[in-house]
């Protein structure tokens, strides 16, 4: 991603100041056991406005007659790098990645009294981080002890996420971009799984391909991924991925990868053995529909709650055709009686954090009520509808334990929208995928045996 995309959010969101700062750290390394350390993953706030991907770093914002954009990060250490790797230290790092200026990390604590003096306004996201909270009341208590020297504590304590969420709700060019490579990568993990699924294979089997795929091609899960075949595909956060798939079993799986910080969310749901049952063909064309009503509704100065009511709508009828449910279309969803079947919205916003940050509400302008958000050129969201059977005495037989889930990422464009996830997904496509790869098996051993 061009280092320019930073320095221009960071432009952006220092005019939103006025005569305040903003404090941004980044996410800290975590200890898995021992001495051995989780991956890292920055802050998602911290990257969107910096590219600079080493911990014990922070970003300071300050705006006013003089803005500035300050990096505090580590300095250069020969003998740590050869353990752990490449550090930028100050003097790169101020050039590589546009700040104008860039100091060692011991000297932010020292300093913060200094810099958050005489500030109209303190930007800092309370609750965030609980050492960070500590850090930025500890220099408040500092500035209000020098008061006698002309030094006063900012007038307001604003949250700084607030802020930031608005603005990472529209993704820019090279933002979409990550995301449709992201994309990519993850629709051909799901088709991968596809073509190497068959009964007798371990659940983990399936999530080792996905894995594969992603970092083959530069990408590292976005979220753990979910491999859930018969029952386990009524558990909407499945992770175990260590069932024996079965003859007769449905398969969801749910992956994405994340590239440059950005992710990609596809959900594909697929018969072990090849074939769909007529009772798996029913639901699955159920959900398949409810999809399509909701990719509908997405449209510029549409609502964003418009596209779940529409996918709701579908899925409820669905219900009421294969007799889960009794009523009336509208007396089921006003009551409710859906949610044994289906429990979660239709999608969410997606972006650097899977469930990504912005309002899906707003308060209207003069009056204090609040309005579902309208969707906007730029913005990015899953659509995901989904049945979810168990297993009960009042439940069909042939449908018990059916779970089904199809989803993908869509971007609202000027013109309506775009999806750009595009794993085979009609029963035909994902039959089809499926069989020429066993064809592929078969044609395999015989040519040598």
């Amino acid at each position: 991603m061009e280092i320019s995309s930073f320095i221009q959010r960071r432009r952006e969101l220092i005019e939103k100041l006025g005569n305040g700062i903003a404090i941004i750290p980044t996410a800290p390394e975590r200890m898995r056991n021992s001495d051995v350390q989780y991956p890292y993953r920055f802050d998602s706030y911290f990257w969107y406005l910096s590219g600079f991907a080493e911990p014990e770093a922070v970003l300071v914002l300050i705006g006013g007659e003089c803005p500035q954009s300050l990096l505090f990060c580590r300095e250069k250490n020969p003998s740590r790098e050869t353990w752990e790797g490449m550090r930028y230290g100050p003097d790169v790092a101020c050039v590589a990645f546009g700040f104008d200026m860039a100091h060692p990390i011991s000297e932010l604590t020292p300093r913060l009294p200094e810099l958050i003096a005489n500030r109209e306004t303190l930007w800092h996201s309370f609750g965030h981080s609980s050492p960070w909270d500590a850090k930025i009341v500890a220099a408040l208590n500092t500035v209000r002890s020098n008061r006698r020297s002309g030094k006063r504590p900012p007038k307001q304590i604003r949250d700084l996420h607030s802020l930031i969420d608005d603005m990472r709700l529209r993704k820019d060019v090279s933002e979409i971009d990550a995301m449709r490579r992201a994309a990519v990568i993850s629709s051909n993990a799901l088709r991968r799984a596809m073509q190497v699924c068959r009964p007798g294979k371990m659940e983990y089997t399936l999530e080792a391909e996905l894995l594969y795929e992603f970092r083959r091609h530069g990408g590292t899960p976005a979220y753990l991924p979910i491999v859930a075949s018969g029952i386990n595909a009524c558990t909407l956060h499945y992770i175990g991925n260590d069932r024996l798939m079965q003859d007769g079993d449905l398969v969801l799986v749910d992956a994405g990868c994340e590239i440059e910080g950005y992710a990609s969310d596809i959900t594909r749901t697929f018969p072990v053995s090849g074939k769909f049952t007529q009772a798996q063909r029913d639901v699955y064309g159920i959900v398949l529909s409810a999809q399509e009503a909701a990719v509908a509704a997405l449209a510029p100065g549409m609502p964003v709650a418009d596209f779940h009511e529409a996918a709701l709508r579908v899925l409820v009828q669905g219900m009421i055709d294969l007799k889960l449910l009794e009523g009336s279309l509208d007396g089921i969803i006003e009551s409710k009686a859906y949610r044994r079947f289906y429990m979660h919205r239709t999608g969410h916003w997606l972006g650097l954090d899977v469930h990504d940050v912005g309002a899906y509400t707003r308060e209207e302008e003069g009056e204090g009520e609040e309005e579902s958000q309208k969707l906007e050129a730029g913005m990015v969201l899953t659509v995901e509808p989904g049945l979810y059977i168990p297993c009960a005495d009042d439940v069909p037989e042939e449908l018990a334990g059916i779970g089904i889930r199809t989803e993908d990422n869509v971007l609202i464009m000027a013109d309506g929208c775009k999806i750009y996830t595009s794993a085979p997904k009609t029963v035909e496509e994902i039959e089809d995928t499926m069989k020429k790869a066993e064809h592929e098996r078969r044609k395999y051993a015989r040519n040598n045996t």
